[in-house]
C-alpha cells in the first residue's frame, strides 16, 4: 500500500495492538491527527494538557502491562510531555511518545515551535528518535515499541518531521514478534544463590516493582514459602505480595514499618527481587542491612552493585530466575526467625488518631467499601504514603504512584488512563490539595469523555509532607507551605463538569464514597483534615533504618 507517513503511523499503532492514544493536537502533528480521524478503532482521549496525556499513558501502561501511547505537537506540546516521560523512565514504565517537528529544511533554524525534543529527552528515555525520511518511519515505530517493552521497560520517544508525515511510501503490514526474555545468568549464578539461602538462618525478602513488571508475583509467593522468610516491599512493589499474608511486614525505608526496618537491620541474608536500593529505601548506605549478605535479582545489570554491594546476583527476568533457583533449592525452615519478625509486627503496628477524620481512616474505609478491589492512583506526599500503608493491596497493578521522580500532579491523569484501560474496575485517585492544584484541569477530560473516576482530595490546606519536615527538622519555620486560601475545590470541580461533595466528619465519608461509585460519573470528594497530621513511622534522611521512629517515640 502506498500511504502517507501519517497513515503509516496509524497503521503501525494498529500493528502493535494499540487501542487508545492520549494526546493533544497542534500544527506540526496535524497530518497524523487527520489520518486518525478515519480510524475509530483507535480511541483518542483529548486531555486538557499534554502532561495529562503522558500521565494517562503511564497509568494505562502500569495498570495493564501494555505500552501506553501519547502524542503531542512540536515545541511546547512536546516539552509538556517531558515530566510524564521522566516519571515513566524512573519507574520503568513502557511508553511510546510520538511527537511531530517542523519540516526538515527548517530544523535547526529556530523555527516557530521548534525544539530538539529527541535531544531534550535523551537522558530520560530508553531511546529517542527523530525520523527525517518516510522510508525509516515504520521500522522506527516498530523498534520503539520493542525497546519500550523489552528487558527493563521504559519510555521511547519518536519525533517525526512534518514533511515526513505528508510524504508517501510503500507500507507492508508486519506482525510484531514476541518479546524474548534475555537472561544473563547461568548455573553457577544459581548455585551461588542456592548455597547462600541454605546457609542463612535469618533471610528477609525485599520486593520491588520488577516483580510486577515481570509478572512474577506467583513465583515470589512460592519463593517466600520455600525459603520460609518474611517479605517487605517498596512503594513500587505494592501488590507484588499479598499484604494479608502473615509473612508480609509492610513497606521498607523512610516511611517503612518498624517491623520491616528493624527486621532488615537484623537479618543475615537480604534478597532483593526487582528492586534498586533507592535512597528512600536504604537510608544510610554504610549501615543498611549491615549484618546481612545481599543477593540481588534484577533484569538490569547496571543496577547490580550500583548502590549496595552484593554477595551474589542474578541478572535476568525475575520469573525465570526464581523458577531456576526454586528448582534447585530444598525447602527451608526458620520458625524462630519468623516468630521474631511476627512479634515485631505485633509490637509495632501502624497506628493513628481514630477520634477524627484522617487520611488513614479514609484509606481504611475506602478499602472496606471497595473490598480491596479498586485501582488506587496517588499523587506525591503524605497522602501517597498513607494510601500505601492503610489500603490492602493483594494484586499487582492496583497501586499506581510516581515513586522515583515523585511527580506532584501525576495521579489524576494516571487514574484516567487506568480507568480507560480497565472500565470494569473502580479507579480512585488520592491527592493532597497541593498536588490536586497541579493538574486538576484533567477533571475536564474525565467529564468530557464521561470517565467515572473518583478523585479524593486530602485537604489539609498545606503542603503536608514538606510541612512535616519543617516541623521535625526546621524548627517550625513554615516557609511557603501554607495553602489556606479562597480556592473552593468543590466549586471548581463542578465547574469542570464533575459531581463534588465536601466531607469534614468521619461518618460522612463512606456514604459519600458509595454515592460516588453508584453515580458512575466523574466524582470529587474533598476531605478536610488537620494541617498537622503526620506520616509515621519515619526515618530521617540518610539515617540508619534502625533509627525509625513514630509519634510515640517523640513523646518519650
Amino acid at each position: 500500500m502506498l500511504l502517507t507517513g501519517a497513515e503509516i503511523v496509524i497503521e503501525c499503532l494498529k500493528e502493535q495492538g494499540v487501542d487508545t492514544v492520549f494526546g493533544y493536537p497542534g500544527g506540526t502533528i496535524l497530518n497524523v491527527y487527520d489520518a486518525l480521524y478515519s480510524h475509530s478503532e483507535i480511541k483518542h482521549i483529548l486531555t486538557s494538557h499534554e502532561q495529562g496525556a503522558s500521565h494517562a499513558a503511564d497509568g494505562y501502561a502500569r495498570s495493564t502491562g501494555k505500552v501506553g501511547v501519547c502524542m503531542a505537537t512540536s515545541g511546547p506540546g512536546a516539552t509538556n510531555l517531558v515530566t510524564g516521560i521522566a516519571t515513566a523512565y524512573m519507574d520503568s514504565v513502557p511508553m511510546v511518545a510520538i511527537t511531530a517537528n517542523v519540516v526538515l529544511s527548517w530544523l535547526g533554524k529556530d523555527t516557530f515551535q521548534e525544539v530538539d525534543i529527541a535531544g531534550v529527552v535523551m537522558p530520560i528515555t530508553k531511546h529517542s528518535y527523530i525520523v527525517k525520511d518516510v522510508k525509516d518511519l515504520a521500522n522506527t515505530i516498530r523498534k520503539a515499541f520493542k525497546i519500550a517493552k523489552s528487558g527493563r521497560p521504559g519510555p521511547v520517544l519518536v519525533d517525526i518531521t512534518k514533511d515526513v508525515t505528508a510524504a508517501k511510501c510503500e507500507y507492508t503490514k508486519v506482525t510484531p514478534e514476541p518479546i524474548e526474555r534475555k537472561n544473563k545468568f547461568d548455573e553457577e549464578d544459581v548455585n551461588r544463590v542456592v548455597k547462600l539461602i541454605q546457609a542463612s538462618k535469618k533471610p528477609f525478602i525485599y520486593v520491588g516493582g520488577g516483580a510486577i513488571a515481570s509478572d512474577a508475583t506467583k513465583e515470589v509467593a512460592e519463593f517466600a514459602d520455600l525459603i520460609d522468610a518474611p517479605v517487605c516491599d517498596t512503594l513500587m512493589g505494592k501488590g507484588a505480595f499479598d499484604s494479608y499474608s502473615e509473612r508480609y511486614t509492610g513497606m521498607i525505608g523512610m516511611h517503612g514499618t518498624k517491623a520491616s526496618n528493624l527486621g532488615v537491620s537484623d537479618c543475615d541474608l537480604l534478597i532483593a527481587l526487582g528492586a534498586r536500593f533507592s535512597d528512600r529505601v536504604v537510608g544510610n548506605v554504610k549501615t543498611f542491612a549491615s549484618k546481612a549478605k545481599v543477593i540481588h535479582f534484577d533484569i538490569d545489570a547496571a543496577e547490580i552493585d550500583k548502590n549496595i554491594k552484593t554477595k551474589a546476583s542474578i541478572v535476568g527476568d525475575l520469573k525465570d530466575a526464581l523458577t531456576a533457583v526454586m528448582k534447585d533449592l530444598p525447602k527451608q525452615s526458620h520458625p524462630d526467625w519468623m516468630k521474631f519478625v511476627c512479634d515485631l509486627k505485633k509490637k509495632y503496628p501502624l497506628n493513628y488518631d481514630k477520634s477524627k477524620l484522617t487520611c488513614p481512616f479514609i484509606m481504611e474505609e475506602t478499602d472496606k467499601v471497595t473490598q480491596g478491589k479498586a485501582i488506587i492512583t496517588t499523587d506525591v506526599g503524605q497522602h501517597q504514603i498513607w494510601a500505601s500503608q492503610y489500603y490492602h493491596y493483594t494484586k499487582p497493578r492496583t497501586f499506581l504512584s510516581s515513586g522515583g521522580l515523585g511527580t506532584m500532579g501525576y495521579g489524576l491523569g494516571a487514574c484516567i488512563g487506568a480507568k480507560v484501560a480497565n472500565p470494569d474496575k473502580i479507579c480512585i485517585n488520592i491527592a493532597g490539595d497541593g498536588c490536586f492544584r497541579m493538574n486538576m484541569n484533567e477533571l475536564a477530560t474525565a467529564s468530557r469523555f464521561d470517565i467515572p473516576i473518583i478523585q479524593i482530595i486530602i485537604n489539609n490546606h498545606v503542603l503536608g509532607m514538606v510541612r512535616q519536615w519543617q516541623t521535625l527538622f526546621y524548627e517550625g519555620r513554615y516557609s511557603q507551605t501554607v495553602l489556606n486560601d479562597k480556592v473552593d475545590f468543590c466549586a471548581v470541580s463542578k465547574g469542570l463538569g464533575c459531581e463534588a461533595v465536601k466531607v469534614t466528619k468521619k461518618e460522612e465519608f463512606a456514604p459519600a464514597l458509595k454515592k460516588a461509585i453508584e453515580s458512575k460519573k466523574p466524582y470529587v470528594i474533598e476531605c478536610v483534615i488537620n494541617e498537622d497530621d503526620k506520616v509515621f513511622p519515619m526515618v530521617p534522611g540518610g539515617s540508619p533504618l534502625s533509627d525509625v521512629f513514630d509519634e510515640s517515640d517523640l513523646k518519650k
